[in-house]
């Protein structure tokens, strides 16, 4: 939360209406790559909240699509998995389909 109050401040403070086009740009590309990586914190956080209340319930460690548990190797590797691996390869493939 702290990193999104510096975030704003930043946005806030060292906007700069450059005459330049080069400089505004280099400028709204900085802001737009600190606004991705708040936003990715943002996720990222969801869901360990979510991982922690998983844990309170006792319902950590098992796959939401098909009841299964989620192996050790993949929960250390991601605490936040959701879905064992099979899922989660089934959840990719369908994704590109469609995707691509």
């Amino acid at each position: 939360m702290e990193e999104v109050d510096r975030t704003v401040r930043h946005l806030q403070e060292d906007a700069n209406n450059y005459a330049d086009p080069a400089d505004r740009a280099t400028q709204e590309e900085g802001f737009s790559l600190e606004l991705r990586t708040r936003d990715r914190e943002r996720k990222l956080l969801k869901k360990i909240n979510e991982t922690i209340e998983k844990i309170d319930e006792d319902d950590y460690g098992f796959c939401e699509a098909c009841g299964v548990e989620i192996g050790i190797r993949c929960l250390e590797a991601r605490p936040t998995a959701t879905l064992c691996v099979d899922c989660k390869t089934l959840a990719e493939l369908k994704e590109k389909q469609l995707g691509g």
